[in-house]
């Protein structure tokens, strides 16, 4: 395969600033501003984050999970507890969520723990989703090998037959997590790679104190 050099692609971010007057912001409300802003301007999957979990080797993972509630008691996302990432977030509460919003030049990250959900609010959002997805979250073993497509497809005719009549239980191994923001970075950028970059922090003896500060591109 031939070498490819990308040294000459670059694009000049300019749709927006990012003030001082935000530092006297509150995370959770900019946060909120700028979701609902990605919204009105028609992103495409605006509430896809990339979740960073780290396993026992200490070696970093990464992956795709949707956003599905938020609030100031942290972020919620679903998944099966015994893939990859339940695993690691077993050996590690230590988290980090990023979002990537291209088309407003934006840029959210955020460092915190996460603590799984309870059963009753695992049970209504499982209840509230497409009653397909219902059923693949209940054939998945998630992250383990499957030897072809079709086996797949088999679990999940199987299961429709299965349940035709009567509604799915959620898996026990199938819920929720709440994702609490213990740092938030918001970056806009900027002409000339002269990016804005705004940092909260938590204070160390009150967590619902935030302490913000401008960063160097």
């Amino acid at each position: 395969m031939p070498n490819r050099d990308y040294h000459d692609h670059r694009k000049n971010y300019q749709l927006g600033e990012l003030n001082d007057d935000y530092l006297d912001a509150n995370p959770f409300t900019l946060f909120q501003q700028w979701m609902d802003e990605a919204f009105e301007h028609g992103v495409l999957e605006p509430t896809a984050m990339t979740l960073s979990t780290v396993d026992a080797a200490q070696q970093p993972h990464a992956r795709i999970v949707l956003l599905k509630a938020f609030s100031t008691e942290g972020l919620l996302f679903y998944t099966h507890y015994e893939s990859a990432k339940g695993r690691e977030l077993i050996t590690s509460k230590r988290a980090a969520l990023t979002f990537f919003w291209p088309a407003l030049e934006r840029q959210i990250r955020l460092e915190g723990i996460v603590d799984k959900l309870n059963s009753d609010e695992s049970d209504r959002y499982f209840q509230s989703r497409p009653r397909d997805s219902q059923i693949s979250a209940y054939i998945s073993k998630q992250s383990q090998p499957v030897d072809t497509r079709a086996q797949l497809e088999q679990r999940m005719q199987e299961a429709q037959q299965r349940f035709a009549d009567r509604p799915i239980p959620r898996p026990d191994n199938w819920g929720g997590y709440r994702f609490i923001p213990k740092r938030f970075e918001f970056w806009q950028g900027r002409p000339n790679r002269l990016h804005d970059r705004i940092q909260f922090t938590t204070h160390p003896t009150d967590p619902q104190a935030w302490s913000s500060a401008r960063l160097s591109p």
